[in-house]
């Protein structure tokens, strides 16, 4: 990130207000915060493996990474700063990793914690709100994939065959990656197929599929669909309006003003408890980015203005459970849902229109 950046802004609010003279910190490329850290170019691929170090002085960035010097990138970022002048107070992450504080020491520098870059996190750009929107659409077309292989299957004893061969919450979960990677996406490890019994697929009964790729540069969705092929209804229905009502309740509320965490799971809980469900019920309010779930994802945490949320919401039958997961950008006034794949319970619905 470059120029009058979010993260520009606040870290330079910091430094001012902690009469620190930089913004450091190290880690692995994986990390999300120096994932975060790293200037915009950077953002438009992965970075290169290994360990990084970034400091920002209020004016400009410096980035050490262990294919570009033959030290230790904390070791040389340290040294360059104090060669370049700086002393006093640097503020780091609570988990600096423990050697890079001491070569920071060595250098000269004082150490104090800050939480600066999470709290940046939260909100979104414009730009970060595309890639979140990208990965959105790889997770729909995963579950749009799934979907078809659900309602393209024969039932056979009581089982779901595809193929002439038993569909399998494993085969429910290839099909579902198969879409991601064809729609441009990474399925990262967070494919999810959740099935009451054993692996065997059954009609009746209710199959959560859930999804959070990331797309390139590493921004992720999420999303969950549960389906009942040639369902009869009942509770299972009513327990699909409950949730879908309590999506539209959540996105009413975030509307009308910011909200904790722990106020919007309450009121998606209400809604679901409104159509005579007492137990089971399982909530999940969250931020999504560079992390499948990241902050706001603690209860007196504030929804704010472009934040961009994940909901869950679940509830437990005697069949099974129905669990739905949608994103929500929230803006100035308004709440955008991302993504525009059907809730629907018939897997042939989710070519149909969005509800």
């Amino acid at each position: 990130m470059t120029g009058d950046s979010p993260l520009e802004t606040a870290l330079v609010d910091a430094l001012e207000r902690e009469d620190a003279t930089a913004f450091v910190h190290v880690g692995p490329a994986c990390d999300p915060a120096i994932r975060y850290c790293l200037p915009a170019p950077e953002l438009e691929r992965e970075p290169e493996r290994g360990r990084h170090a970034v400091a920002f002085d209020g004016r400009e960035w410096r980035v050490r990474s262990a294919a570009d010097t033959g030290v230790d990138p904390a070791s040389a970022l340290a040294d360059g700063l104090a060669a370049d002048g700086l002393s006093g107070t640097v503020l780091t992450p609570a988990r600096l990793p423990h050697d890079a504080a001491l070569y920071l020491e060595d250098a000269g520098f004082s150490l104090s914690s800050t939480d600066v870059v999470s709290r940046a996190r939260a909100t979104k750009t414009d730009a970060e709100r595309s890639r979140i929107e990208d990965a959105q659409a790889a997770a729909g077309a995963g579950l749009r994939r799934g979907a078809a292989a659900l309602a393209g299957a024969e039932v056979v004893d009581g089982r779901l065959r595809l193929e002439a061969e038993d569909l399998t919450a494993t085969r429910l979960r290839t099909a579902v990656d198969e879409g991601i990677v064809a729609a441009g996406g990474f399925p990262d490890g967070e494919t999810r197929v959740s099935i009451p019994g054993d692996d065997h697929v059954r009609p009746g009964e209710p199959i959560v599929l859930e999804a959070a790729p990331r797309e390139p540069s590493g921004y992720h969705g999420a999303l969950g669909r549960t389906f009942v092929r040639d369902g009869e209804g009942g509770s299972e229905r009513r327990a699909h309006v409950g949730v879908t009502r309590a999506f539209r309740s959540a996105a009413a509320m975030l509307t009308a003003d910011a909200q904790s965490v722990t106020a919007v799971e309450a009121d998606l809980e209400a809604e679901v408890r409104a159509f005579g469900f007492e137990d089971g019920i399982r909530t999940r309010v969250a931020g999504v980015g560079l992390e499948p779930v990241e902050r706001p994802a603690r209860g007196s945490r504030t929804i704010d203005e472009g934040a961009v949320v994940r909901l869950e919401v679940g509830v437990a039958l005697e069949a099974g459970r129905i669990r739905l997961t949608e994103l929500f950008a929230v803006g100035d006034g308004n709440v955008d849902r991302l993504g525009s794949v059907p809730r629907s319970l018939d897997p042939e619905g989710i070519d149909g229109e969005d509800s």
